[in-house]
């Protein structure tokens, strides 16, 4: 890690940095990474909710299915998302009556993003919320709290910090995509290009500007795994207990 900063002098490695390949790289993965992360958060929160809060047959073939991507290479989620929503694809035909061209559109970093990511985020949600104590819960509504109000006033916050260290992971994740992104997204600068996929790039051509855009990267990680680290004392009352987030007494 070290080298990737120590290789070129530090304005070269800014200078880089500053380019326009680094900018719109950045600005694709800003925005695709954004839209992702708000669909996984959007979709996920209350999916993990009621796997972590109910027990139903086939839950543990649902939770695999979920866990799936995590163990797929990502040649084979690329090549399968295009199975699926290509121009001949299973869903081709409809997304083609509906007007809708998904393959190498931000719609499909989108999508390859939130693929890849959003198991590290389920699986952290599901362990989240299976560590509330359901005692908390079930008291807000035997005093009368309707489902929706003891989500968001009980189970969410007693498990904010599980949701916040999985969400990390899963951005940290999203922004590193590589494989299923190219097969499924391509790699045109300003449209689809993220990081990951400038510095494949720049590989060949401007071997310092991909060390810049690598040190980009290296620089963002860092600041998710401290986050991850800090999350759980931002989350907690100087006592240890999360009275910050305690649901009021009053129905």
């Amino acid at each position: 890690m070290l080298a990737i900063f120590l290789r070129i002098p530090p304005g070269d490695l800014l200078d880089g940095m500053r380019s326009e390949a680094a900018i719109d790289a950045v600005l694709v993965t800003a925005k695709t990474s954004a839209i992702a992360n708000l669909l996984i958060l959007l979709v996920g929160t209350p999916a993990a909710y009621l796997i972590a809060t109910r027990r139903f047959a086939g839950r543990a073939l649902v939770i695999t299915l979920i866990e799936l991507p995590l163990v797929l290479p990502p040649a084979v989620a690329g090549i399968g998302l295009l199975a699926a929503f290509g121009r001949f694809g299973l869903l081709g035909d409809q997304l083609t009556a509906l007007g809708l061209s998904i393959p190498f559109t931000q719609i499909a970093v989108v999508l390859a993003v939130t693929f890849v990511a959003s198991p590290f985020y389920l699986r952290a949600a599901i362990a989240a919320f299976e560590a509330v104590d359901p005692n908390l819960p079930a008291a807000a509504r035997t005093l009368g709290a309707s489902p929706a109000r003891t989500f968001f006033r009980v189970a969410l916050p007693l498990a904010a910090g599980g949701l916040g260290a999985g969400w990390a992971l899963s951005f940290a994740r999203g922004i590193g995509e590589f494989g299923a992104t190219i097969m499924f997204a391509g790699s045109l600068q300003g449209v689809t290009q993220t990081l990951s996929l400038a510095i494949y790039e720049q590989f060949d051509v401007r071997f310092e500007l991909a060390l810049a855009i690598g040190a980009e990267l290296a620089v963002v990680s860092a600041a998710i795994l401290l986050v991850v680290k800090l999350l759980p004392s931002w989350t907690r009352s100087p006592s240890g207990s999360t009275t910050l987030f305690a649901p009021s007494r009053s129905t």
